[in-house]
């Protein structure tokens, strides 16, 4: 249980399962839960049917939905 009553919720980061008492939370925080370096990755949201992830920067607060799905994008390396 959250430290406000709440019960925890379920969600996914990269179709692994996780849960949080914590609703809200940087998404960064959430990328090192699931064990990613935040400055390799971005986290993104897949929101209902939409073809394109909602992608959040390091320092973005994440309301995190029962049963919201996360997934990781490791960034591009530059090319010289």
């Amino acid at each position: 249980m959250s430290h406000q009553g709440q019960p925890d919720v379920e969600f996914t980061i990269d179709g692994r399962p996780f849960s949080t008492g914590d609703r809200t939370q940087p998404a960064d925080a959430l990328l090192r839960s699931a064990g990613l370096d935040p400055s390799n990755y971005d986290l993104a949201e897949l929101r209902g049917n939409s073809p394109q992830p909602h992608r959040y920067a390091d320092s973005d607060d994440v309301h995190i939905r029962p049963g919201a799905r996360f997934v990781s994008i490791r960034h591009h390396a530059d090319v010289a």
